[in-house]
């Protein structure tokens, strides 16, 4: 996953521009491998803090430091809506694809600004559109289409909640920054072949995953079957690429 999102990261830490000493803070980290490039640039006298909302999280993600040899890093589990820090006490705020699940984001931008100093920069990432992300969105389809799930709330926490740039300029210029710079950033996701994209379906694809566990055998294949049969036009060789679509976003 990191090998093919990378450039997403990369396009933030570009943007962001973390200086020698400064302090970066990191939201919904996951395994942090963002906030990890961070580290290097800040130097011996700067600070990178990785949070996340799950303690789980915060735990994996300070193994994969130790796996890396990563130092000078603080993990802390933080809520991004409600942060215990202080205010004006970081330079950068990077979140990768964490703002859109969040449940309330206008509050999260806001504490984001009120934590940054006031030079300090945010980069972010959310996912573009749904039909610009067939990766993630073939399947929703196919389970909206047979009447397994309903259709998703477009305002509702998830993977493409923030996919409108009118709605990410709002609750940024909303929350004091100032109007954001925003580029989209183009992937391919390759699946090997059927069994490996239905397995990402089934162990990775967050809420997806989690409903697709709980179908009865015999609904699953014929799920499995018509998801299949919509990623036909994406076929390649004895697999897939499937077009995915990030919006990066920087402000200040």
């Amino acid at each position: 996953m990191w090998n093919i999102t990378r450039q997403v990261s990369e396009w933030m830490i570009r943007k962001l521009d973390p200086q020698q000493g400064d302090t970066v803070l990191e939201l919904s980290a996951g395994l942090a491998d963002t906030g990890f490039m961070a580290v290097r640039l800040v130097g011996e006298t700067g600070r990178v803090i990785i949070t996340d909302f799950a303690p789980e999280m915060v735990a994996a993600a300070h193994r994969r430091a130790e796996e890396v040899g990563v130092k000078n890093v603080e993990f802390r589990v933080l809520d991004a809506e409600r942060m215990d820090l202080q205010t004006d006490s970081v330079d950068g705020v990077l979140c990768r694809w964490g703002y859109m699940l969040m449940i309330d984001p206008a509050a999260a931008f806001a504490e984001t600004r009120r934590v940054l100093r006031s030079e300090g920069r945010l980069a972010f990432s959310v996912w573009g559109a749904p039909e610009r992300n067939p990766w993630a969105s073939l399947a929703g389809r196919v389970l909206v289409g047979q009447g397994y799930i309903p259709p998703p709330d477009p305002e509702a926490p998830g993977i493409f909640a923030m996919a409108d740039p009118e709605r990410i300029r709002k609750l940024v210029v909303g929350a004091g920054f100032a109007e954001p710079e925003i580029e989209e950033i183009s992937l391919g996701w390759p699946f090997a072949d059927q069994d490996d994209y239905w397995q990402f379906l089934t162990e990775v694809a967050g809420a997806i995953a989690s409903f697709l566990q709980t179908l009865p055998p015999e609904v699953q294949a014929q799920v499995r079957e018509q998801v299949h049969e919509a990623a036909e036009p994406f076929r390649s060789g004895e697999g897939y690429v499937l077009p995915a679509v990030c919006l990066n976003v920087m402000t200040r």
